[in-house]
């Protein structure tokens, strides 16, 4: 008897080692894409407890996934009382073009309103507040001041603190998290495309951000708000993270996110960045550039993520970075103005090279006068030095993993 009592619970004991061997090779599978960093979002132990029986709302696109499976629904498939989401620019499933202005609507999937971001009003309303108890903010952002996704994070935030209710960030690992470069924001160039006195790259996650502008006093009327990141786990400011989603329409890989930071001042003038085109921030054009100089050619046309692209229709003449390798660009670790400056010198009207966004874009007039005065990249980037790092100070205060510096 008990030699049978002993046999059955070693055949229990084998099942169990087995079984839990069997959950650790499909959790390895279900990480390996993020090559072990393992996103906040994934840390369901740490932030379920906390939205135990409080109505939350949710801000998130596309890019805001456990493992193969959305945040919103991970959380109504949990029970959980999910009252509203929020959506971004390019809207709650990451579909709208650049600038593309989304409205309100519903979650075909799970029938919850979602509120446009950005739509007429780019903050949340008192209407969309007054029955949550809690916000969670989740999504991949590129490490860019001009990358809109960190100021609908602000304002969220502000909202949220004006009626203390608590925020919780998922953090993600920013892909231009190991350097920090760029002109800084001068104040009177605040914009939803640059809210804050930071560089063009700023190096930090979301989560760091969010702990930065509320630590330094830069939320409106000096509020303070409840904010609690869940913490990204495998990761450093020095770690390659390749985004499982494009993080929007115009960046589809990884190639244009490490050349987004250098290659959107072209925003801000009349050359192409290639939306358009299957190649978006991976090459730069414009007809009036000489052949004899540019031999790349593209002609930019109406696609759904740029259906009214710069220079539509038009054969442009220009450099293809396509067929950079990703790493190599990455490991430059800084905004290449080289770009900007040779489009510019060999721009025949440069007169009409720049329009009025350029200096939003670059937070300063600066940068425009001293590309006009013939500066180099070494006389432009001397310049930033002091502005760098004094930021560089700030930022070393809020900094929630390891660092390059």
């Amino acid at each position: 008897m008990r030699q049978s009592v002993l046999r059955i619970f070693s055949i229990i004991f084998i099942f169990t080692l087995l079984s839990a061997c069997s959950c650790c090779a499909r959790y390895s599978r279900f990480f390996s894409d993020g090559y072990d960093v393992i996103p906040g979002a994934y840390h369901t132990d740490y932030y379920f407890p906390f939205l135990e029986g409080r109505r939350i709302g949710v801000v998130a696109n596309h890019t805001s996934r456990v493992g193969g499976r959305h945040l919103v629904d991970t959380l109504v498939n949990s029970g959980f009382d999910v009252r509203r989401i929020f959506g971004p620019e390019h809207g709650f499933r990451g579909i709208a073009a650049a600038g593309e202005i989304v409205e309100d609507g519903k979650d075909a999937k799970t029938g919850l309103p979602v509120i446009s971001l950005y739509a007429d009003n780019r903050r949340p309303e008192s209407k969309h507040l007054h029955d949550l108890d809690v916000i969670v903010f989740d999504i991949q952002d590129v490490g860019a001041r001009f990358y809109t996704y960190i100021s609908t994070m602000t304002y969220v935030i502000e909202e949220a603190a004006k009626k203390d209710i608590p925020v919780i960030i998922l953090d993600r690992p920013n892909p231009n998290g190991h350097y920090v470069d760029g002109p800084v924001l001068e104040p009177e160039f605040s914009s939803f495309v640059g809210l804050h006195t930071v560089p063009v790259v700023h190096g930090m996650t979301v989560g760091e951000y969010a702990l930065m502008i509320n630590g330094e006093g830069w939320l409106i009327d000096d509020l303070k708000a409840d904010i609690k990141v869940v913490e990204v786990s495998g990761y450093d400011h020095s770690t390659p993270y390749e985004l499982p989603e494009r993080p929007s329409p115009n960046l589809p890989n990884m190639t244009s996110v490490y050349l987004y930071p250098s290659l959107c001042f072209f925003e801000g003038t009349q050359i192409s960045v290639g939306r358009g085109t299957s190649k978006p921030f991976q090459v730069f054009g414009h007809p009036d550039l000489p052949e004899e100089k540019f031999h790349y050619q593209f002609v930019p046309g109406s696609v759904s993520a740029a259906p009214d692209p710069p220079q539509k229709n038009r054969k442009c003449l220009g450099m293809d970075l396509s067929t950079e390798d990703h790493a190599s660009i990455r490991e430059k670790a800084s905004v290449d103005l080289s770009y900007l400056i040779i489009a510019y010198q060999n721009f025949p009207d440069k007169n009409s090279f720049f329009n009025n966004y350029f200096d939003r874009l670059a937070g300063t007039k600066k940068l425009r006068k001293q590309i006009e005065k013939g500066y180099t990249t070494e006389q432009i980037r001397q310049s930033w030095e002091d502005d760098l790092e004094n930021f560089k100070n700030i930022r070393r205060k809020y900094l929630l993993y390891d660092c390059f510096e």
